[in-house]
């Protein structure tokens, strides 16, 4: 279970998953948590792996691999304290789209579709908030992957594709 310290709620606030969030719907969503702490070089998930959660990064850097058709591993993207995982198995239900290795010790808040479920009972207009700010993050990305595509299209792929898509 997650610390609910004013300075916890603060960061949750601050990112693009829970923004928006009134402090009541926040005060019933921060016992949901639960802290994971990794080491580096720890795989926080494995792709094609069931997924039934998502992680908040709280701190530490990690890196988003893909397994490349000849078996070479791909880095997709490097998450940082804010950014968010895992959120595409909550709405379609569907395996790990990609893997992710902690490159650093990282702090992690993992929220379960089971857990997510509950709030919805609890709260309703809290969930479809952060469902909104689910399908917005995942707008934004589809937008980046857009440029890259075209980047790679015309041979001119920037240096940092692999930032952050997170």
């Amino acid at each position: 279970m997650a610390d609910s310290s004013p300075d916890l709620k603060g960061f949750l606030l601050a990112t693009p998953f829970f923004g928006g969030l009134a402090n009541a719907s926040l005060d019933r969503l921060v016992p949901l948590l639960v802290e994971r702490r990794v080491d580096a070089g720890a795989t926080v998930v494995t792709e094609g792996e069931p997924g039934r959660s998502m992680f908040i990064v709280l701190s530490g850097e990690l890196a988003v691999n893909k397994l490349g058709p000849s078996g070479r591993i791909i880095r997709m993207s490097t998450l940082a304290p804010g950014d968010f995982f895992g959120e595409m198995t909550l709405i379609e239900m569907q395996n790990r789209s990609a893997t992710v290795v902690a490159e650093s010790p990282a702090v992690l808040y993992e929220l379960t579709a089971r857990c997510l479920y509950s709030y919805y009972k609890s709260d309703v207009h809290a969930y479809v908030l952060v469902m909104q700010n689910i399908n917005r993050e995942l707008c934004r990305r589809l937008r980046r992957a857009d440029g890259r595509i075209i980047e790679l299209q015309m041979g001119h792929a920037s240096p940092d594709v692999t930032r952050k898509a997170g």
